[in-house]
């Protein structure tokens, strides 16, 4: 159990959140009483639903900010999931005239939005003319009131004089544009984030006002345009626009085809077969690790991960000699990047995608199924994977069961691998 998780399950006992809840509907709680226990940022800060404290989890609650030091907790519909992507990407180039605005140096949202801007991106997406960075960073809500979903039905909530933080917004000749942007490759988000400063500044500009989701990772932008359809109404947020966009890696099926015939096979470490079934997570997680160490409690709180998650994907990069524990037989200790690690994610932008190609076809299952993938047309069946995985005596793997399931983040790996090459 986490550290938040302990903390919440004593306040909740403190002060008997759930029996009031059950009276009232709601509870208030202050930090002050919060502070009892641990810091209110800490406690407070659940960008994704997996995040929330078991305790909260468990009853279906939701915490929502409402003045600088008050909080209320219901049984909100505070989440929404992120609608599918579209199947179609458009390639852009990094500006060639900037230096400093280069894809191996995205490593953090502002910077992901400043290179979003300069290589056209947002002119696409918004569809305006003109397009100025305006506001940012933290600020004051004013005050209003707005109606949620929960349990119960929809409930009344008082907003005064909450800190609201805006990543980024764009001005243009037609629009205002508000933009949350995150590195974590995630399933659903805080509709707070884009409904607070939505609030904020509809009625402060003249121009409609867009609000935007977007995440970055290895140099994909994900965006999507939610329209709040009644601006009284949090729940009432729908998707009125998503695409996406890759920088262009120049990458062709014949560098694929180099890296197989040229790598050499290693022995399978004693570590846990991967059970991580999306590759550009693990990359994601690197992003993250590139910067400075994080422990799994860190990361299970800062990504969209539960602790099981955090296991598998921080044990997937611990198989390809790309994540490390500081202290490997410390429980609780640290992850970091290996020196492997480290030189990949340092390297221009192309060359970090065929080193990544490269450490995965090191290993015979992922090799063979490659290699078989190019000669038939087609993938293995997940039989035909499982018996590579057995032929290679994968560390820990006994059952037919486990072997197939297994074999499903294989075929994922070899089919992140394959999206690399351009048309």
């Amino acid at each position: 159990m986490g550290l938040n998780d302990k903390a919440w399950e004593k306040l909740f006992d403190k002060y008997k959140i759930l029996e009031q809840i059950e009276t009232d509907g709601e509870y208030h709680i202050t930090a002050n009483q919060i502070k009892e226990f641990r810091e209110p940022r800490l406690m407070t800060k659940f960008d994704h639903e997996v995040n929330l404290p078991k305790i909260f989890a468990e009853n279906k609650l939701a915490i929502l900010p409402i003045t600088r030091g008050d909080y209320v907790i219901s049984s909100f519909s505070a989440y929404k999931k992120l609608d599918p992507i579209s199947d179609d990407v458009q390639r852009v180039n990094a500006p060639s005239n900037l230096q400093s605005l280069i894809p191996q140096y995205i490593m953090n949202e502002a910077v992901a939005l400043n290179f979003a801007s300069a290589s056209g991106i947002l002119n696409d997406f918004l569809e305006d003319e003109n397009i100025i960075p305006t506001i940012n960073g933290r600020m004051g809500s004013g005050e209003f009131e707005f109606d949620i979903e929960t349990a119960l039905g929809k409930k009344s909530v008082s907003v005064s004089n909450s800190q609201i933080e805006i990543d980024a917004s764009f001005e243009g000749r037609n629009y205002f544009s508000l933009f949350e942007a995150k590195r974590d490759l995630s399933e659903d988000f805080l509709i707070r984030q884009l409904y607070y400063p939505f609030r904020v500044w509809k009625d402060r500009v003249e121009k409609d006002v867009k609000t935007v989701f977007m995440v970055f990772s290895n140099g994909v932008f994900n965006l999507y345009q939610y329209q709040f359809e009644d601006p009284q109404n949090y729940n009432s947020l729908v998707l009125a626009k998503q695409k996406n966009y890759v920088i262009s890696r120049e990458i062709t099926l014949s560098d694929i085809e180099d890296i197989l015939k040229n790598t050499e096979i290693i022995a399978e470490p004693e570590i846990q077969f991967p059970q991580a079934d999306t590759f550009s997570r693990i990359v994601n997680l690197m992003e993250l690790l590139y910067e400075h160490p994080m422990s799994n409690q860190e990361i299970t709180e800062q990504y969209q991960f539960n602790s099981r998650q955090t296991n598998y994907y921080a044990d997937a990069g611990r198989y390809l000699d790309l994540i490390e524990k500081e202290e490997p037989s410390k429980r609780g200790s640290p992850y970091k990047l290996t020196k492997t690690g480290k030189k990949i994610m340092g390297l221009e932008y192309k060359q970090r995608q065929l080193a990544l190609a490269k450490q995965i076809l090191k290993y015979k299952v992922f090799n063979e199924t490659l290699k078989c993938h190019l000669k038939c047309g087609s993938m293995p069946s997940k039989n035909e994977i499982s018996k590579f995985m057995k032929d290679a005596k994968v560390y820990n793997v006994n059952s037919e069961e486990t072997f197939l399931r297994r074999a499903h983040s294989v075929e994922n790996w070899i089919n992140w691998i394959l999206e690399l090459v351009e048309d």
